[in-house]
């Protein structure tokens, strides 16, 4: 059993920090708003930390779950970040969807204080998070991928090394990228099924055994149809990550039009106000 402390409890890092717990590992944590830091601690009796350094001193595992580039780097290279207090030979995992931009960063500067780095971004969502069955892909080297993922086993049902530093955000990019164009055909066909009067959940029971099936299609089919979004992985999120796949493919030359696309339906429903309203919100522009 090791000892961990884990940066950020949102949506995903609450759940995931907890199956550390469970499985055995001594956990300290560290959230902004530190009312949410106290209810997890009241719930799984574990620490809390007043800072990511504090929290990550004396950790031989680091994880961070926070929002976006510069929240990375605060909790990491900025005055009381983790690398501040982390050891020689300790590992840092970011399961943050960033640019790989700052994961080689980051990678670096671990790097220089003898702390090992990967870059683990995650996909699953709310519910693989709290069943512990997220898809990670990482990027890094492989000694100190070879050591975490035991531990990282703890809230994962898949952590597979795709490369070096970066490698597992570009990943991430692919899979963002992929669901983007699947939910807004899973949205078009389920539009077209209630308005030819069909029986949806008997379609989409039908049809998700066949080569039309998909993670989102199983999972959010039949709420799609229902016009409930007020769960899972949040509009505005999804927006942030696809501005990091556009930034990335001007850099490489990939074509992404599909992706374009459906990145500007995406705009107009945070135009409307939809913004904290789960990614399946894009049939709303299809039954409104």
């Amino acid at each position: 059993m090791s000892t961990c402390a884990f940066i950020g409890l949102g949506v995903m890092g609450y759940p995931m920090a907890g199956h550390l717990v469970a499985a055995g590992h001594t956990v300290t944590v560290y959230n902004r708003t530190a009312t949410r830091a106290e209810a997890w601690v009241a719930e799984h009796g574990a620490v809390a930390a007043a800072t990511p350094a504090s929290a990550a001193a004396g950790a031989e595992f680091v994880f961070l779950c926070v929002g976006d580039d510069p929240d990375v780097r605060a909790v990491t290279t900025g005055a009381g970040g983790v690398l501040e207090t982390m050891g020689e030979g300790a590992v840092l995992i970011d399961h943050t969807t960033a640019s790989a931009a700052v994961a080689r960063e980051v990678h670096t500067a671990a790097a220089a204080k003898g702390v090992g780095f990967l870059d683990a971004p995650i996909s699953g969502g709310q519910a693989g998070a709290e069943n512990g069955v997220l898809t990670v892909m990482c990027g890094g080297d492989q000694p100190d991928f070879s050591r975490a993922a035991p531990v990282i086993d703890a809230y994962s049902r898949a952590c597979n090394l795709l490369g070096g530093p970066g490698s597992g955000q570009l990943t991430k990019m692919v899979n963002q990228i992929c669901i983007a164009g699947l939910v807004q055909g899973l949205s078009e066909g389920i539009n077209f099924a209630m308005r030819a009067g069909l029986d949806v959940d008997a379609v989409v029971e039908t049809i998700s055994k066949g080569a039309a099936g998909s993670w989102q299609m199983e999972n959010r089919a039949h709420t799609m149809s229902a016009g409930t979004f007020d769960y899972g992985f949040a509009l505005d999120w999804m927006r942030k990550d696809l501005r990091i796949c556009f930034e990335e493919a001007g850099a490489n030359g990939a074509k992404l039009p599909v992706t374009e696309i459906v990145d500007s339906y995406y705009a107009e429903l945070q135009g409307e106000g939809l913004g904290r309203c789960d990614t399946s919100t894009l049939i709303h522009r299809l039954t409104d």
